[in-house]
């Protein structure tokens, strides 16, 4: 956002901030969220180059496709555990599972530093 902008919106009673500020998320819980996010983001991206459905997933893991489809969304109440194992499944590493939980910029780190604005 371009500071004019954001000092007009200020002016006008607005308050501007990270959506992680928003929430109210400690650095362990936006952590998390990245971490998540990375992984969901992970499994369509791997499930989807060796051409496969969710149907075809949710077979290989033992579940339902709704519930890949909540996986690769990162929905709340997908664990992380599942995550990591459709990852597995899908045939990534432990060194691929772990760059992909290690890396610096994740969705939600891109997200939370866009600027988000809030009527005061």
């Amino acid at each position: 956002m371009k500071a004019s902008k954001q000092k007009k919106l200020e002016a006008a009673g607005w308050k501007v901030g990270t959506a992680s500020e928003f929430l109210e998320l400690s650095d362990a819980e936006s952590m998390l969220v990245n971490m998540k996010l990375a992984l969901a983001k992970e499994v369509r991206e791997l499930r989807l180059s060796k051409k496969m459905t969710q149907n075809e997933l949710a077979r290989l893991i033992g579940s339902s496709q709704s519930r890949v489809a909540k996986l690769e969304t990162a929905d709340h109440s997908v664990s992380m555990e599942l995550l990591v194992r459709s990852l597995a499944v899908l045939g990534a590493s432990r060194a691929q599972i772990g760059k992909v939980v290690g890396a610096k910029k994740t969705p939600a780190k891109q997200m939370s530093q866009k600027k988000r604005t809030v009527k005061s």
